[in-house]
Formats: C-alpha cells, sequence, structure tokens
C-alpha cells in the first residue's frame, strides 16, 4: 500500500499531485491509486483517468532501471465546477436541463443557470419550480452525477374552428325515428306525430362563426401562428329571413314545412295531396309536396323542395331536390337485372319504413327503417337500415352503396340470398385531390415569393412616392399578394382536412352489423372484397391493410340511426 504521503494537493489546493520514486515505491497497481484518491481530502476531486494510466504505466517501467532512483511526478486528480447544459428539442418546443454535481469545485447557483438559458435564447415556457426542484436535487447528488428535467415548454397554437351551422327545427325524414307513445307507456310505429310545419318568426337556423384560435409560441419566444378557422356562409332561402337583431340566426317568414340546404334553411309552399294516380297526373311543383295518402303506379312526382309521402310509394317515380320520406313503404317489382319499376332520387335524404324491388339514389343518406329488400341503393353518405332500437333492420339482396359506411341490424337471408355491399370506393379519387390542392398551394408559394422578390427590388421609396402609375402597379402587386395569401390559407385548411380523411378514410368508412350476417354476402371495401362462406354475428367490417377484415369486438351500435 502506498504511503497517503506521497499524495499531496497543490499550493492552491486545486489538483492531488504524486510524487514517488518507482525504484522505492514501485510497482503500483490501479488500485494502489484510488486508495490514495478515496482519503477525505481527496475524495471530492476528478479522478484523471489517463494521467493515472500514464502514471502507472512509467512507474512500473521505471522500477528497478537506473532512471528509477528519480522522484516522478503526476497530477492525478483536480477540482471541477459543477456544469449546467441545455438540451433543446429539434422544434424548439421542450428544453431540458441537466446539473451535474462538482468535484471539490463551484456548484452550479442561479446566475450561471440564467446566462447558459440566455445563451441557448430560452426565453419562454420556463417553468421556475422546476429549476429550483433541480437545484435542490443537484445538493443531495455525489461529485460527478447528474440530474435532469425539462425546464421549458413551449405553447402550441389552437387553430380555430371552423363554423357550424345548426339547425334548431325537425325535418320530415326524422319522423321515421320519432313514433308517438300512448297512454300506456307503449309504442305507436304507425303513428308518426304530426306533419312538421313552422310559421313565420320560428328559429330555423343558427350559425357559430369560425373562431380565429390562438398563436402559440416555442421556448425561444418565435410566435407558431395558428389557422383560423374556416367560415360557412349563412344564407336565406326562400321564406326566411336574418333575425333582425341577430345576423347569425335565420327566422321563418312564411308558414310551410322547413327544408334545409347546404347552406342555409328553405321555407317551402307545401302542396298537399290525397293521393297521386291517374286522377291527378303527374305532379311536378316549386315548393314542398304533402301526399296524406300514396303515389300508385306508374305516376311520376318531381319536387324542387321535399316529397312526404304518408303512406305508401308503389312503382312510380319520386325527385326531390331535397328529401324524400315515405312513411310507410316503397314497393316495385323487377322489370329485368338492375331494372326496377319504382325509382326514387334525391338531392338530399331518403328514408322510409321497408324498400322492396326499388331504386333509390341520394346524395345523402339513406334510412330504412325496418327492411331493405332486393333493391338497388346508392348513396355519397350513410345507409341505415335500423329501427330506433337497433333491434330490427334486415337489408337482403340486391346492391347497396354507401360511400361513408353501412349500419344494419342483418346482413342477408338464411337462404343465402346474393347480397352485394359496397363502401368507402372513392379513396383514390380523394388522393387526386389531394395531390392537386398540394400543387395549387405549392403554385401559391412561388407567386408569392415572386411578388416579394419583384417588391424587394423596387427603387427607394422617394424616387417613386410621387409617380401615380408606380404607386398603382405597387398597390396592384400588395392586393395581389394577400389575395394569394387568403386563398393560401383557405386551400391548406381544406388539404389538412382532406388529408386527415385520406389517411383515417378506412379507419371511418366501415360496415356495422347489430346482429348478424349471414352466407353469400358479397362485401367490397375499397379494392378488398370478401364473400361470406359462413355466418358471422355482431361485427364491424373495415378494410384492414387491403383485406376485409371482421372485428367481433368492436360494439354494435344501439343508438338511435343517424340522420
Amino acid at each position: 500500500m502506498l504511503d497517503p504521503e506521497l499524495l499531496e494537493l497543490n499550493s492552491d489546493k486545486t489538483k492531488a499531485e504524486l510524487r514517488l520514486i518507482p525504484n522505492v515505491h514501485g510497482p503500483v497497481t490501479h488500485d494502489d491509486i484510488m486508495r490514495l484518491l478515496s482519503l477525505p481530502e481527496f475524495s471530492s476531486l476528478f479522478p484523471l483517468e489517463p494521467a493515472i494510466a500514464k502514471a502507472i504505466a512509467q512507474i512500473n517501467s521505471l522500477c528497478h532501471q537506473d532512471d528509477g532512483k528519480f522522484e516522478l511526478f503526476a497530477v492525478l486528480a483536480e477540482r471541477r465546477d459543477g456544469t449546467v447544459t441545455i438540451e433543446i428539442s429539434p422544434d424548439k418546443m421542450q428544453a431540458t436541463m441537466i446539473l451535474t454535481a462538482p468535484w471539490g469545485g463551484k456548484s452550479v447557483d442561479l446566475p450561471e443557470i440564467l446566462t447558459q438559458l440566455k445563451k441557448h435564447n430560452v426565453c419562454m415556457g420556463l417553468s421556475k419550480l422546476k429549476i429550483q426542484a433541480l437545484q435542490q436535487q443537484l445538493s443531495k447528488l455525489k461529485p460527478g452525477e447528474s440530474c435532469q428535467s425539462e425546464i421549458a415548454h413551449g405553447k402550441l397554437p389552437v387553430n380555430g374552428q371552423n363554423a357550424l351551422l345548426e339547425r334548431k327545427v325537425s325535418l320530415a325524414r326524422e319522423r321515421l325515428l320519432q313514433p308517438q307513445e300512448r297512454e300506456d307507456g307503449s309504442v305507436d310505429m304507425r303513428n308518426l306525430g304530426s306533419m312538421i310545419m313552422v310559421k313565420p318568426n320560428d328559429l330555423l337556423m343558427i350559425k357559430h362563426p369560425a373562431t380565429e384560435g390562438t398563436p402559440g409560441y416555442n421556448i425561444q419566444g418565435e410566435v407558431l401562428n395558428q389557422k383560423p378557422g374556416k367560415d360557412i356562409v349563412l344564407q336565406a332561402g326562400t321564406g326566411t329571413d336574418f333575425h333582425p337583431k341577430d345576423p347569425n340566426k335565420l327566422i321563418a317568414t312564411v308558414s310551410g314545412q322547413p327544408v334545409e340546404t347546404r347552406t342555409g334553411m328553405n321555407v317551402d309552399d307545401v302542396l298537399q295531396l290525397k293521393d297521386v294516380d291517374i286522377s291527378t297526373g303527374h305532379v311536378t311543383f316549386k315548393g314542398s309536396i304533402l301526399i296524406t295518402g300514396d303515389v300508385h303506379e306508374g305516376m311520376l312526382v318531381k319536387s324542387s323542395g321535399d316529397i312526404t309521402v304518408m303512406g305508401f310509394v308503389d312503382s312510380a317515380t319520386l325527385e326531390a331536390d331535397g328529401d324524400v320520406t315515405v312513411s310507410k313503404g316503397i314497393i316495385g317489382r323487377q322489370i329485368k337485372a338492375n331494372e326496377f319499376s319504382t325509382n326514387i332520387r334525391a338531392q338530399g335524404h331518403i328514408s322510409a319504413q321497408f324498400v322492396q324491388y326499388s331504386h333509390l339514389v341520394a346524395k345523402g343518406n339513406i334510412l330504412v327503417t325496418k327492411q331493405l329488400l332486393h333493391s338497388n341503393s346508392k348513396t355519397s353518405a350513410n345507409l341505415t337500415v335500423s329501427d330506433p332500437s337497433g333491434r330490427r333492420g334486415d337489408l337482403v339482396g340486391g346492391v347497396a352503396h354507401a360511400e361513408k359506411g353501412i349500419t344494419a341490424v342483418v346482413i342477408g337471408a338464411t337462404a343465402g340470398t346474393k347480397t352485394e355491399i359496397f363502401c368507402a370506393m372513392t379513396q383514390n379519387d380523394l388522393k387526386q385531390d389531394l395531390k392537386q390542392l398540394d400543387e395549387g398551394v405549392k403554385a401559391m408559394v412561388v407567386a408569392s415569393l415572386d411578388i416579394e422578390s419583384r417588391l424587394k427590388k423596387l427603387p427607394p421609396k422617394s424616387e417613386w412616392q410621387n409617380d401615380p402609375v408606380m404607386i398603382e402597379q405597387i398597390k396592384m402587386m400588395l392586393d395581389e399578394k394577400n389575395r394569394i395569401l387568403d386563398e393560401r390559407t383557405r386551400e391548406e385548411l381544406e388539404f389538412d382536412s382532406l388529408k386527415q380523411e385520406v389517411e383515417g378514410y378506412y379507419e371511418k368508412y366501415r360496415i356495422d352489423v347489430l346482429k348478424h350476417v349471414f352466407l353469400n354476402v358479397e362485401f367490397h371495401i375499397g379494392p378488398a372484397n370478401h364473400r361470406t362462406t359462413r355466418e358471422h354475428g355482431t361485427c364491424s367490417i373495415a378494410n384492414v391493410n387491403q383485406e376485409i377484415n371482421f372485428d367481433y369486438n368492436a360494439k354494435a351500435k344501439t343508438a338511435a340511426p343517424a340522420n
């Protein structure tokens, strides 16, 4: 064991110096040196491992040599101050501070921490409490040990909410979901209540304006701009006007039937008929049509608003710019393959209690509360075959095509009736739209940069401030720059929205079966397809990695179908 007197502090007490004669004190080992450095006087100093290794090698090489009779000198350890390190995330949204306890030197104090924060330009989102907690933790550490914590966080911008149009009145199609309750508490499925009508000054719709959102910042104080919400124009249609004290409220100005449009509401005059048959002839009306009885074979009914039939539609054609609502049933017969005697077309929604051997086309949702049998139905939105309780609703035979998803209680039949189901078939079209939006945004960026470049190349203002032609040209450039900026903001919002839809396309648009799937049902979801060769229970059917997947863990939708 080496004599402790061989190691001593230098004159300013900052280094541990070893002085020995190799021939007298050697050979030595690393443990011998470390035992010296573990003495109380030196234990808090930082061991200089390269110097220690070099000293050991020199001592042992000189031991028993002529040169080994001379004293050898080496600095083996030194005092080191504590350190503070600031690490900044790549997005500049977090800063982590690492404090290292000193080796016999000066501990990190608050002024040094502030100096390092300033050096790294960390000036926003600092937590004084976390910095203090780190300092307290540092005081309990052994020499050379470190502690760390995130001590600054940026604030993400909060994007604005899109404007929202909230309808405040019910529509004719919603009556199918609201059967009347009898006095004994039972429900009369045939009694759907009185027709939905409004009178002057009734509140129809409220616009909730888009919000601007709030900007954010990173830890270096750079502003992160938010994206404002997308506005929607609330328009007063036929029979409506804005509330005199609130332009975000739409009220009725006449009595009639409320009809929802893409940008507001109409209140239509209502043509009321008992039946449509050869005695009335075909019916074409600018407004909504209420038929309290039936529409008979071979008849045509066209409306610029809604068509509501309280009875049956039998082998007839109905065309509406609004919704088509049939309180009882839509009945037809098959003329030949994919051709039926009943055709229903609506720019809005189609609703009925049951449908058979009919052709239905809607831009809005299709809702059948009991049975959809041997028919061809196509909608750009959702198809629901279910009553309000989710207990009854059979989709059997024919072709059902619903772009944004299908909900049915039962699909197929025990006899193995061929039933074709199509869902989520336009992702490629959406991808193409996304590509065009991306190219449009990039083109606007280039155009903005071009205008900025031209503005920067302008001569000093003093040379043109009295030139009307030059002033007008500059004004035109600035106006064009602002126009491009506004258009770019709008298209970026549309791009983000469409990108989210494309990325979550097959998760969002799927087929939900509340009870049962029978044999010989063909499912097509995007390019994936599958024909059932066995029965399935409650499940959610989706395109997963371009294959049809049956998820039996998905919860069945028991709530009333969406309108």
